[in-house]
């Protein structure tokens, strides 16, 4: 599936070599003041815990969620150095810098061109180094930073242990708060419109190829108020059986059945940070032959399984037990390849992951989908995928569109 990226929000500071304090402002999930704040407080004891002295924040969601700016996949550095104490300092390219937005503790230090960025943030590094006395200094960066980065930071701060910021960061982003629930209901209501269209028989199939549906699926989860589109998957026929196919050329036929996965990214108004859907209905082009009727009623019984397994205390693998084991129980457990579901948010996958071996206890605020499938090489596939939340006395889904095996004339 694809990444998320491109979000931007109104003009920030920006310009001359020297550092500058970032105003306050936004209103969305990841844009109040106050938001951020939390969230850096929040992290911050994490680290403390950890005895993580500093965090080197790039690509991947943990710099949006912390300070309302994602950067471009640039090969020019941009850096959030967040030490478990003292200023938080976005080191940033200038030419940039006009596009980070409003935040909270947060100042902003762009570099030209002629400058070492790297050596920048050793040296702003260097004040946070003497904090861990006793030991090597223990510093966390970003799992999606660019592995030059990290072998020229590894040369410019010798001795330094080095992890993954997602081991502080991860567990605290997974637990959405109310205003980013709010927000991932909003990009689902939007998917959940697309979907309607798709199993009601809006998008035309019979003739056009998997990339014509596809794109005809893009447009229209952009018309339903996406700022972007992540995927758009269209697998029909034998081409189904593969989850993640990429849709070609192949002309959609009555009787196949057709896999359609799709979401994107919502920026709610007055935000900088977008929320991510991902939905996943199957059609059949015509009436569903018997055997693929009986799979489907299986692959529906899976996902209500799972889905009522949802609650405060389950283990995130019970959830994915729940759904296999009614595959299994019908014989197909061999045809279900794939894990149940994946956390959502500022990126399409984050944690927590629903799968064996998942031990984590689901709290209210974890959200992620929920997507058990059926795969037959060589004939057909089907999916069925809903976003929830973990509520306090139980589960939220997101998604509403109807999840019965729908039927279309093509």
């Amino acid at each position: 599936m694809g990444a998320a990226g491109g979000e931007t929000g109104p003009a920030g500071t920006g310009g001359g070599g020297g550092a500058t304090a970032v105003p306050e402002g936004g209103t969305g999930p990841g844009g109040t003041a106050e938001a951020r704040r939390r969230r850096l407080g929040a992290v911050r004891g994490a680290m403390a815990e950890r005895q993580v002295d500093a965090l080197l924040l790039s690509h991947g969601a943990d710099l949006p969620w912390l300070t309302g700016y994602r950067a471009m996949p640039l090969e020019r550095l941009t850096m959030l150095v967040l030490p478990v104490e003292g200023d938080a300092v976005l080191v940033v390219p200038e030419l940039e810098a006009p596009r980070v937005p409003a935040g909270a503790d947060v100042v902003v230090r762009p570099w030209a061109e002629t400058e070492d960025p790297v050596a920048l943030v050793a040296a702003l590094l260097a004040p946070a180094l003497p904090a861990a006395r006793g030991r090597a200094p223990r510093l966390g960066i970003s799992e999606r930073a660019w592995a030059s980065t990290l072998v020229s930071l590894q040369q410019a701060v010798a001795g330094a242990e080095w992890v993954v910021a997602a081991a502080v960061t991860g567990p605290l982003r997974a637990v959405k708060d109310a205003a980013e629930i709010a927000a991932l209901r909003a990009a689902a209501a939007a998917a959940d419109a697309v979907a309607v269209a798709v199993t009601g028989g809006e998008v035309p199939m019979v003739g056009r190829s998997e990339a014509e549906v596809s794109a005809d699926i893009a447009r229209r989860l952009l018309g339903a108020g996406h700022h972007q589109v992540n995927f758009a998957i269209v697998g029909s026929g034998p081409n189904g059986a593969s989850p993640h196919h990429e849709p070609g050329e192949r002309p959609i036929e009555r009787g196949d059945v057709v896999v359609c996965d799709f979401g994107g990214t919502l920026v709610p108004g007055g935000d900088t940070v977008g929320y991510c859907s991902d939905i996943t209905r199957t059609v059949t082009v015509g009436p569903p032959a018997p055997e693929v009727a009986a799979a489907y009623d299986v692959l529906r019984r899976a996902q209500a399984a799972a889905v009522s397994a949802v609650r405060p205390g389950v283990r995130a693998e019970a959830v994915d037990a729940a759904a296999r084991q009614v595959i299994t129980d019908a014989g197909l457990g061999p045809r279900f390849i794939h894990r149940t579901g994946h956390g959502i948010g500022i990126e399409e996958h984050e944690a927590p992951y629903v799968v064996a071996g998942n031990r984590t206890e689901l709290v209210p605020g974890h959200a992620f989908s929920v997507e058990p499938g059926i795969y037959l090489p060589g004939r057909y596939g089907m999916r069925l995928e809903d976003i929830v939340v973990v509520a306090d006395d139980g589960v939220d889904v997101l998604n509403t569109a109807p999840r019965d095996l729908a039927v279309v004339d093509g």
